[in-house]
């Protein structure tokens, strides 16, 4: 039990943490996917690995177990990606509707818009501006 569960942990190191890093993405996305029930910003990062940063509103998923549920399977899914190069911050916000989806639905749709953002990412010319 030691190992591998410290391993796939879903540490502060994995995450956007302040509202600076927030603000980085919103302000200049390197890429976005977006998908009926939610929308994924990119952001090439500078630091060793991907971060993910969840915004799922009250008015758009009313009640609080299904905006922990939300929760819980984006980070699991963030959690089981492969590393790629190069790393990304990326937000989710949550629209309306994604409430009602299935876990593996949810799961399904998460991951094909991450491969949908690294396309976006890999394609895209290198931007010359990156601060941290």
């Amino acid at each position: 039990m030691g190992g591998l569960a410290t391993d796939t942990r879903f540490s502060k190191a994995k995450r956007l943490l302040n509202a600076k890093d927030y603000g980085r993405v919103f302000e200049d996305p390197d890429a976005r996917a977006s998908h009926q029930h939610l929308l994924l910003l990119a952001k090439i990062n500078t630091g060793p690995g991907h971060r993910l940063g969840l915004v799922i509103a009250k008015k758009n998923v009313r009640l609080a177990v299904d905006r922990n549920r939300i929760k819980r399977i984006a980070r699991e899914v963030f959690r089981n990606l492969p590393d790629s190069e190069p790393s990304i911050d990326v937000v989710l916000l949550a629209r309306r509707g994604i409430g009602q989806l299935d876990n593996a639905e949810l799961s399904s749709i998460l991951r094909q818009q991450w491969q949908k953002l690294v396309r976006h990412i890999n394609n895209a010319p290198p931007n010359i501006n990156q601060d941290s």
